[in-house]
């Protein structure tokens, strides 16, 4: 029997409309999380798309800190380990879980393949990425390498010296030098027998134990010590433009540190980014924009009481607030290129914030004084003993995250767009 022709073309729309809605319909509505995940999901609550991007069965893999950049054009450099082999990450204090048989790896973002860059048998720690080049540095006991992402060639950098035994920590925006800081024997036995964050960090802060702060020439292994002082020099970062531009903080209790500074490494001019200006004030978790033009940081006035993300602009000197609710304050802020958009990765209930419903992913758009907010990923179902650490991937329309919702971490990526 002929088909009349109105029901012939109708039957042809909505077997083409099948076709193009199918990816959609492919993506099942599910929450986040207490469970085995597909590769992609629709998070129920938020309504936004989540693909998981490490799909490595049996392995713990990890993206980098947030003020660390894990890209180089459309890849992302990250850490995988032997899940067999090593206890839970989530359960330990994340910056002193250093497997003993991660390995960096490099992940295609938009083929989602990945590749293995090093083999190497000792521990190894470092998330330092020259994405000018295409150098990964990292740190084995006291010796410094390279791998080339494309080759992977792997070369030995440099030896710290028996008298100068310190760990690298970022490079500058041309590639030229590494930057860290070297601590005392005195503080690292206070590291030792303290292991827990909250056991050493009041410990290392009334130490007042000298820091100093260098940079190693990548071509030539010349050390050059810039800054010394009786203070816990941490947080070491370069500028994400400016290769001669170095920020560190003087770490410990927030409420009583003039956290954030900055150092010329030509000059040797140090500069106080932020002042605190009342009792209890704190500011911290400081990052570079990536244009360079400003230090972004949490700021509370004072302390889980108001709450703001603001930013040092370093030609003018002028700060910008962006005041956000309680259930909005996250472990740790990021932003776009042209910081008109930023990120935050949430927090739970034993955070500063003391947030009773805190425990999502976060999209920040600036709205005069403060920030509007877009819930993009529930986080009931994570640990936050693992920090998420969010970065927005290099087109700028995902966020990308780390996370053990599933029981084993791995790194994820939610759309920004609904």
């Amino acid at each position: 029997m002929k088909l009349p022709r109105q029901l012939l073309l109708t039957t042809v729309r909505l077997f083409v409309l099948l076709l193009v809605c199918q990816p959609l319909f492919a993506q099942p509505v599910m929450e986040t999380g207490g469970q085995a995940m597909p590769d992609e999901w629709i998070d129920k609550d938020t309504k936004h798309r989540v693909v998981k991007l490490t799909r490595m069965p049996g392995r713990s893999n990890l993206s980098f800190y947030f003020h660390n950049n894990p890209f180089i054009g459309n890849k992302m450099v990250f850490y995988s380990s032997n899940k067999n082999k090593t206890d839970s990450i989530a359960k330990q204090e994340i910056s002193s879980a250093i497997s003993p048989n991660r390995q960096i790896h490099l992940l295609d973002l938009k083929t989602l393949k990945s590749e293995q860059l090093t083999n190497h048998s000792l521990p190894m720690n470092g998330e330092i990425v020259d994405a000018k080049n295409g150098f990964v540095y990292y740190q084995i006991k006291d010796s410094v390498y390279s791998v080339n992402v494309k080759t992977k060639d792997v070369s030995l950098i440099y030896v710290f010296p028996d008298d100068f035994k310190a760990s690298i920590t970022t490079v500058n925006a041309n590639g030229t030098l590494l930057g860290g800081s070297k601590s005392d024997d005195k503080e690292k036995e206070i590291l030792r027998q303290n292991p827990g964050k909250g056991s050493y960090f009041n410990l290392i802060y009334d130490a007042k134990l000298p820091r100093t702060l260098f940079t190693i020439n990548v071509k030539t292994g010349a050390l050059d010590k810039l800054f010394t002082d009786s203070a816990w020099l941490n947080h070491v970062q370069f500028s994400s433009t400016d290769p001669d531009l170095l920020m560190f903080c003087h770490e410990g209790p927030w409420h009583k540190v003039n956290r954030i500074w900055t150092i010329n490494i030509k000059t040797k001019d140090t500069t106080l980014i932020h002042k605190r200006t009342m009792d209890m004030e704190i500011a911290g978790h400081e990052w570079f924009a990536p244009n360079g033009k400003t230090i972004w940081f949490d700021l509370q006035t004072p302390r889980s009481v108001k709450f703001f993300v603001a930013g040092t602009n370093l030609k003018t000197g002028n700060e910008t607030r962006y005041e956000l609710q309680r259930n909005e304050w996250s472990i740790h802020f990021n932003c776009n290129e042209d910081e008109s958009l930023f990120c935050g990765d949430g927090g739970d209930p034993g955070q500063v914030a003391r947030a009773q419903d805190g425990r999502w992913v976060y999209l920040f758009k600036p709205n005069g004084d403060h920030f509007d907010a877009t819930r993009l990923v529930n986080m009931k179902h994570h640990n936050y003993k693992l920090e998420p650490n969010v970065h927005f991937s290099p087109d700028g329309k995902w966020i990308i995250f780390r996370a053990n919702f599933e029981g084993i971490e791995n790194v994820y990526a939610v759309e920004i767009k609904q």
